[in-house]
């Protein structure tokens, strides 16, 4: 690639103080972003963060489009996001995932630029507040150490090999899109079911250490029952991917180092709380992974996300999205591709409960006169590549 222009697409809901700096740090990086795509989910959130903020008045080239929460899922929010960008390379972002220096985007697209790999996933680092056992989770699948991983790598690493993360990831447009891009409907793992198919198709991924956001969350039991449930049902869908490469054995590692970590810093009183979150998260993820066989009411109950499965159902039972119910985009916008949204019309509503549907763009296009200037961005030294420590 040669001065590869870049997009950042950031799926929001309920977005904070996070948002914010998230912005200012992406306006403020080194490699100039061309577009910010917001995906937000339920308009109301949205606005009642940036209404009159100063922020939202600064910056021309953030797009954002509002979704009802029952349109959202991971596979196919990101998808319509990348749909939304013309650019070389896109970002894939969360709302409260922030840069953690000015250089964050030049670093994690170089292996990208540098056509070592496809896919560029960030290290992830704890927020000062986070507890110790976040802190310690994060450096445990985010070591300082880069890695370049490939299909020789699946046997050693095992299911390591296809982590990645769209906490941050840069993809290299024209492979996402040869490959099919993202999981149209998906609950979960789409970045790492993507990620095991480019690594199938003979392509590798990047971890990028250097690149790094800050990024955790000190989640209770009942939100890591519902994530690994989640995580869960996602393998049980992708047996072509995870049926030989089990995450339980990592698991049970992350919770041998930590109990380890505990004791060296002389807080071994977090041990039976590590032990009580461990068997919330086992406990959801194996109910998960056997959710067909589970009644639906209960499946909803489990999960992290119950619209997701009001809209399966009619996925599945129409084999085809339905835009006019809430749930896709019409068949001229997936044809041309990049076609953006038009507003649902006063009389569209959802088939189940009679809401409107709340899918409608606020585009601030940057003018053309207004676009960044690429003559002087920075271009990777050819003589310093990027290396992992693989290499």
């Amino acid at each position: 690639m040669n001065n590869p222009t870049v997009d950042v697409i950031i799926p929001a809901y309920k977005p904070g103080e996070s948002f914010i700096k998230l912005v200012e740090m992406l306006e403020k990086q080194t490699y100039p972003i061309n577009r910010i795509i917001v995906m937000n989910t339920e308009e109301q959130y949205y606005t009642s963060l940036m209404y009159n903020h100063p922020l939202d008045k600064a910056y021309d080239n953030i797009h954002v489009t509002h979704i009802s929460k029952k349109e959202f899922n991971h596979g196919r929010t990101r998808r319509d996001g990348v749909f939304r960008s013309e650019a070389d390379i896109f970002v894939m972002m969360t709302d409260d995932a922030v840069p953690k220096n000015e250089e964050m985007i030049e670093r994690l697209i170089n292996p990208l630029i540098t056509e070592k790999a496809v896919v560029s996933y960030a290290r992830q680092v704890a927020k000062r507040s986070s507890n110790e056992i976040e802190k310690f989770t994060r450096n445990f699948n985010y070591p300082r150490k880069s890695v370049l991983k490939g299909e020789a790598d699946v046997k050693e690493m095992g299911i390591k090999a296809y982590f990645c993360s769209n906490v941050c990831a840069a993809y290299n447009r024209e492979v996402y899109d040869k490959l099919g891009g993202f999981e149209e409907y998906i609950i979960f793992n789409e970045d790492m079911v993507y990620a095991a198919h480019a690594i199938k198709t003979g392509y590798k991924i990047a971890y990028t250490a250097n690149a790094e956001v800050i990024h955790s969350h000190d989640y209770g039991n009942i939100a890591l029952f519902k994530r690994n449930f989640d995580l869960g049902v996602s393998q049980s869908d992708h047996p072509e991917i995870f049926k030989s490469v089990s995450s339980v054995g990592e698991g049970k590692k992350l919770i041998s180092r930590t109990i380890a970590h505990l004791k060296k810093r002389k807080k071994s009183i977090l041990i039976p709380k590590l032990i009580i979150n461990s068997g919330f998260k086992y406990l959801g993820y194996r109910l998960g992974y056997m959710y067909e066989f589970l009644p639906k009411w209960l499946v909803k109950k489990c999960s992290s996300l119950p619209e997701y499965w009001t809209g399966k159902e009619m996925y599945e039972n129409q084999k085809k999205i339905n835009y006019h119910s809430g749930y896709g985009i019409t068949e001229s916008e997936r044809v041309d591709g990049r076609q953006i949204h038009k507003a649902s019309s006063e009389n569209t509503t959802y088939r189940d409960d009679g809401r409107k549907s709340t899918l409608r763009d606020e585009i601030k296009l940057r003018p053309k006169d207004k676009m960044i200037d690429r003559s002087n961005a920075p271009r990777p030294n050819p003589e310093v590549a990027w290396k992992s420590d693989t290499e």
